[in-house]
């Protein structure tokens, strides 16, 4: 054999030789004494305690997910644990029960670290947070010199049993337990239902991955109950931005119910989300606490729609779209925008409702709404009940939580169709404009149609103020009377209308405080009318409907003309003019009406038209507590017979601010109100001597 020959031999054997020890080496190494290298590798890159404390093996073999022939190694490492940082509390970050992959070894001459398959057992990762600091965010990792690294990590798949997903958020007080494990087999996505226009949400079925995960959760959010269950694409679905990730779920926050389906845009970009959303609860304030917008109390809701979403920096915006809800007993259809904007946010929209009820709309004026009951709820749910009036008062007391208008701006118009208010008054045609800026809330127009003519109004409530400022402007326009009271048999046969103006400015966080530290004018006309006790205890006035007996009997009175103009003072509202004029007599209401105590004392003086019979003549008395009234006669008290009784010349100046009221076009022949006033604004006359009567003892009950 030539040397050649045998140094070739001598060379190919010891290559042999060194691959079979290499081999040999690799095959028999006990890989458990790298362990304390890898941990300190792995803490000192991640900035956290690293640590395999179960058994690390290597075996050779080939991934039944990869196409490749040839095998690479597979690494396995037994209960992998990574720390918290020493504030967040949990003793381990996340913990592994085994850790599986294989290594693909030609892509390492490129730099790329090929995984083609990352296998978790029993993965759990518990995720904390402070109000400046989070456990999950890694700054170890992050690359301090700014050049992009030469190895780059291809991860194809990632599989796992089941495992455990848990946060604790003291800033938002949550405390919410994931569990997720994998379907048996992938499950196509679905597009939801198409909405009420026929619009479809989101993205086609193919565009979309299909779910791979389902999932449960339970704990608690802001000091409510959660509960939650669905299904979700796969963990390395969310980083692929030309498929949609899909997201299914059920859930519950307190009396907060969730339905949405749809799926998300290249989730790691925020690059937006497509969902058919349902949403009931006991009352839309409870939203506050999930949505940060600000809603007011109201009655239990329900509402269904398509919710679509932009993050764009500098523009994330909510759409809310085709979505149709109901309201306590109200329907709601229409579009809302909320918008990301600077200096707050904006909630922004069109509603409509076909049948409205004025008790849904109490919250929006600080009225009372749902039953005691209902209020309890609220009470258990967000921490602040609908307040319940001291003992013996009945305006409502219910704070308007001014502290929330300043969170949010709003731009809202809605119209209504059919307002329903009690059985009785047909109103319809709601016109709103609500607008929300800095904590100062408008309605500017709040109008109504109502018994054949309109209610017009300009609420203006300022929360910066402490306490809170209020403006009411209303303007009522030709209300019909036979409109009014349709299941009246003698109402139907009035002819007149009712037309007047209120404004009001007041201070106050309730309607009771608002009242009661009030101040402005209250004028109203009403011609060719009837009042009966019927009329009264329609309207739910008691006292009226007592006092309307009292004069007139058990029939109904044609009214000529009624005229009010009333003064508030610092919550008193006293009377200028009262008075009502029929064929046979013209009464007069004077006094006082105390809304800062509930207290009201009116005296109604009845006074016969020349020598006509009058049954009543003395002077009714109307006082006490607006829980609690007095209505009596006065005992001792007499009426002077004849016109001369009551001088309407003192009446002058208050009549001419009513005049306005009356149409241009209705003359002194066909509106009594109109003659009346008129009459009013004569200097007064003294009767004649002799023809009037003496004050005459009377009755206990004001009779001869």
């Amino acid at each position: 054999m030539t040397r050649p020959r045998r140094a070739l031999l001598w060379t190919g054997g010891l290559l042999l030789a060194l691959i079979a020890a290499a081999v040999i080496f690799i095959l028999t190494f006990n890989y458990d004494r790298l362990r304390p290298w890898i941990d300190a590798r792995v803490s000192a890159a991640i900035g956290r305690p690293f640590e395999i404390r179960g058994h690390l093996r290597v075996h050779w073999t080939r991934d039944r997910y990869d196409h490749s022939w040839l095998p690479g190694p597979q690494f396995t490492a037994h209960d992998i644990r990574v720390g918290n940082p020493a504030w967040a509390g949990q003793q381990n970050f996340a913990h592994l029960d085994a850790l599986r992959f294989r290594l693909s070894l030609w892509p390492l001459l490129s730099h790329t670290i090929d995984v083609p398959t990352l296998i978790l057992s029993q993965p759990s990762v518990h995720l904390a947070r402070e109000k400046s600091r989070n456990n999950w965010t890694f700054k170890a990792l992050q690359n301090k010199s700014g050049k992009p690294s030469a190895w780059h990590v291809r991860l194809n798949r990632i599989v796992f049993d089941q495992g455990t997903l848990s946060l604790h958020d003291p800033v938002d007080s949550a405390q919410v337990t994931v569990h997720i494990k994998p379907l048996d087999h992938g499950v196509a996505y679905k597009s939801p239902s198409q909405s009420a226009h026929g619009a479809k949400v989101g993205a086609s079925d193919t565009a979309v991955r299909p779910y791979a995960f389902a999932f449960d959760a339970d704990g608690h959010y802001h000091g409510a109950m959660v509960s939650a269950h669905g299904r979700t694409g796969g963990v390395l679905a969310l980083r692929d931005g030309e498929q949609a990730f899909p997201l299914t779920a059920h859930a519950q926050v307190g009396d907060v119910v969730i339905d949405l389906t749809g799926h998300l845009q290249n989730p790691l970009s925020f690059g937006g989300l497509a969902m058919r959303l349902k949403v009931s609860g006991n009352s839309m304030a409870h939203l506050y606490p999930l949505t940060g917008i600000t809603l007011p109390d109201t009655p239990p809701f329900e509402t269904d729609g398509d919710l679509t979403a932009s993050f764009k920096p500098g523009d994330e915006r909510f759409n809310y779209r085709h979505f149709n809800g109901r309201v306590g007993a109200s329907d709601l259809h229409g579009d809302l925008s909320f918008t990301m904007a600077a200096p707050r946010p904006k909630l922004s929209g069109m509603l409509h409702s076909d049948h409205l009820s004025f008790a849904d709309l109490g919250p929006l004026i600080g009225a009372d709404t749902g039953s005691h009951a209902h209020a309890l709820k609220a009470k258990a749910v967000v921490g602040q009940a609908m307040a319940t009036p001291p003992k013996g008062q009945v305006l409502p007391t219910t704070k308007f939580r001014t502290e929330r208008w300043k969170a949010m701006d709003a731009d809202i118009r809605l119209t209504g169709e059919h307002i329903e208010h009690g059985k009785n008054l047909p109103i319809s045609h709601l016109k709103a404009h609500l607008v929300l800026d800095n904590g100062r809330l408008t309605l500017n127009p709040l109008n109504f149609a109502a018994a054949g003519g309109t209610l017009e109004s300009r609420i203006d409530l300022d929360g910066r103020a402490q306490p809170m400022k209020a403006r009411l402007r209303l303007d009522v326009k030709h209300i019909k009377l036979r409109q009014l009271a349709p299941q009246i048999k003698t109402m139907r046969k009035a002819l007149g209308e009712i037309n007047g103006n209120i404004a009001l400015s007041a201070t106050g966080n309730s309607v009771a405080a608002l009242l009661g530290h009030s101040n402005g004018q209250i004028k109203l006309l009403m011609n060719d009318g009837v009042v009966s006790r019927e009329l009264m205890e329609l309207a739910g006035l008691n006292v009226g409907s007592y006092v309307v007996v009292k004069l007139f009997g058990d029939e109904p009175v044609p009214i000529d003309c009624a005229a009010t103009n009333l003064v508030d003072r610092d919550g008193v509202m006293r009377t200028r003019l009262a008075l009502f004029d029929t064929d046979n007599a013209l009464v007069n209401i004077k006094g006082k009406v105390n809304f800062a105590n509930e207290h009201m004392d009116l005296d109604i003086t009845p006074h016969t038209k020349g020598l006509r019979v009058f049954s009543l003549r003395s002077p009714l008395y109307v006082k006490g507590t607006f829980a609690d009234p007095d209505v009596g006669v006065h005992a001792g008290k007499l009426l002077l017979r004849g016109g001369g009784a009551l001088a309407l010349g003192v009446f002058a100046t208050p009549a001419a601010a009513l005049l306005p009221l009356i149409a241009p076009s209705q003359d002194a022949n066909t509106n009594p109100c109109r003659r009346l006033l008129s009459r009013m604004k004569q200097p007064a006359k003294a009767p004649p001597a002799g023809k009037t009567e003496p004050t005459h003892a009377s009755t206990s009950d004001g009779h001869h």
